[in-house]
């Protein structure tokens, strides 16, 4: 049965290691290239949330790493009652669960222990089971970047702005 617990610095490794095989296997799936994902953004990434301000999540089974999402608030004073999503599922794991499990266990805490305000994400326009799972847990398209994302063949993809108002 997979469980939800906090990323740890021994989880750095694989986190980086499952972005980047998903941006290697899906052009435009996430933003970076493989080359540009590196450990020290991850750790950083840690840091930040250390404080509780913040929370990273993993969804583990048998020592197995399979999805991950943190929500970070924004540095400066007059939007820190914003918190940033950035989630990922590894492949070979869509569609079990495991988005919607971080998800509600990232609210949660959204909503009883950040202070909080509103929660924004960026989501591919065509990434239709990732745009379904923020709606179903209450987000609202706040607009469309169009033409954000250059893939390898020269298309572009939109991505969609998102928020959930937590109060």
């Amino acid at each position: 049965m997979p469980i939800v617990r906090d990323a740890c610095l021994q989880d750095v490794p694989a986190l980086c290691a499952a972005e980047r095989e998903v941006v290697a296997l899906f052009d435009g799936m996430l933003v970076s290239e493989p080359d540009e994902l590196a450990e020290s953004s991850f750790l950083e990434r840690l840091a930040i949330v250390a404080n509780g301000k913040g929370k990273y999540l993993v969804v583990e089974q048998d020592g197995q790493l399979l999805a991950h999402a943190c929500l970070w608030p924004m540095g400066l004073r007059k939007v820190s009652h914003v918190l940033r999503l950035d989630m990922c599922v590894h492949t070979n794991h869509w569609r079990q669960g495991h988005g919607k499990r971080l998800m509600s266990a990232l609210l949660h805490w959204a909503r009883t222990e950040s202070g909080a305000h509103k929660i924004e994400l960026l989501v591919r326009a065509e990434n239709a089971a990732a745009v379904a799972l923020y709606r179903n847990v209450g987000f609202i398209e706040e607009g469309r970047l169009k033409h954000r994302i250059r893939l390898s063949s020269g298309r572009y993809i939109d991505d969609i702005t998102m928020a959930l108002f937590l109060k």
